[in-house]
């Protein structure tokens, strides 16, 4: 296995599910970004022989300390890292999570996938990649995707999944659930920070109190399942247990349920098609469990339709959207904007979006580039 992106939250809880498997995954390579110390530790604890870093005075400090050991940088290097293990886990943060994702496709190996970007931004190119002859699979590491990717199982079918009603993608609904918008109109960096299931990074737990996850995950599931955004339906589920759903045709709905714990989704892409013998996630039914599910309200959290909007316009939308909810999200953290305010300029990005066919990376980098200027454009003009 590569695991790059091993410093970061998901490399530390597949490190995490290594240990529980000594003897079923070997860690040949990994990669990291500015923690040199964290990846030398990891190198050495699994005795690792490649290890890929983002420039070369990074890759000096890993040889001195790391004598025998391989050292690879920067985007080649983590493609070669992604083109020489069975299974590959990209957990690298943004657009440099992209080359991975391609390199292991049309390496033909099995991509564990945490880069949101590659599913988001980069849909039309994922989809050129998978489409080659011998093109390897992606299993979705994240919790939603990878309840979807096993309760497909149920189909009859490999692509377009006829059989298939609808995707459900389930939502803890955040910490603002109930809330109405006048209520959300004078909510804090604080208050949008206390997430009332998951302990996440505060981009996404920003994202949690937008909705503009579940919005990116909609995105994500369309891309990844080949399934049209109308077929693909946000629920709130505040216990996050069900993890998300298939409907199919008959009435049937499938789901996959586990307490909170980001290792099994790991655990299950690592191990596919066996099950690790570790229950991570285990829920105990012999407690009282309760499990509530109720539409979101879209009035009050109107990044779900702007979502939704970008997925049906395709080609370069979904990028724009992330994109400037990149921005905005940084720019309430440094309590530039009101939290009210990252929807709505998100929201006049996309107003200036003209369709535009994603056919390379430096025509995504282009696009990404343009959306980010005209946000923090919109936010200078709020602050002034």
């Amino acid at each position: 296995m590569a695991l790059l992106g091993a410093t970061g939250s998901i490399g530390q809880q597949t490190l995490d599910v290594l240990r529980k498997e000594p003897d079923a995954v070997s860690l040949v390579s990994i990669a990291g970004g500015r923690r040199v110390d964290d990846l030398i530790a990891i190198a050495r604890e699994f005795r690792v022989p490649r290890v890929g870093v983002r420039n070369a005075a990074d890759a000096s400090v890993i040889a001195r300390e790391l004598p025998g050991v391989e050292v690879v940088v920067g985007d080649e290097g983590l493609s070669d890292l992604a083109s020489n293990a069975d299974v590959v886990v990209n957990a690298v943060l943004g657009f440099a999570g992209l080359p991975v994702t391609l390199a292991a496709l049309t390496s033909g190996r099995r991509l564990a996938l945490a880069n949101k970007e590659s599913l988001i931004a980069a849909a039309p190119l994922v989809d050129r990649a998978r489409a080659v002859s011998g093109a390897g699979e992606i299993v979705p590491v994240d919790s939603e995707h990878c309840a979807i990717y096993q309760s497909l199982a149920g189909s009859t079918h490999e692509t377009g999944y006829p059989d298939v009603r609808r995707l459900l993608v389930t939502a803890s609904g955040g910490p603002f659930r109930g809330k109405t918008r006048e209520e959300l109109e004078h909510v804090t960096k604080q208050d949008a920070l206390q997430h009332p299931t998951w302990s996440m990074g505060e981009k996404i737990t920003i994202d949690s109190s937008t909705l503009m996850n579940k919005g990116l995950e909609v995105l994500e599931a369309s891309a990844l399942f080949g399934i049209s955004v109308e077929r693909v339906e946000v629920v709130v589920h505040p216990q996050s247990v069900v993890h998300s759903m298939v409907e199919y045709v008959d009435g049937s709905t499938i789901a996959q349920l586990s307490m909170p714990d980001m290792r099994l989704p790991i655990a299950y892409a690592l191990g596919r098609p066996v099950r690790f013998d570790h229950a991570w996630g285990s829920i105990d039914f012999s407690t009282a469990l309760t499990l509530t599910f109720e539409p979101p309200d879209r009035e009050a959290f109107p990044a779900l339709d702007l979502a939704y909007a970008a997925g049906r316009r395709g080609g370069a939308a979904p990028a724009w959207l992330s994109a400037a909810n990149e921005i905005a999200v940084a720019s309430f953290l440094a309590e530039e904007i009101r939290w009210c305010d990252i929807v709505p300029v998100v929201e006049g990005v996309l107003t200036d979006y003209v369709d535009d066919p994603l056919d390379s990376l430096e025509a995504l980098r282009d696009n990404d580039a343009r959306a980010r200027a005209l946000a923090r454009e919109r936010i200078e003009r709020l602050r002034t």
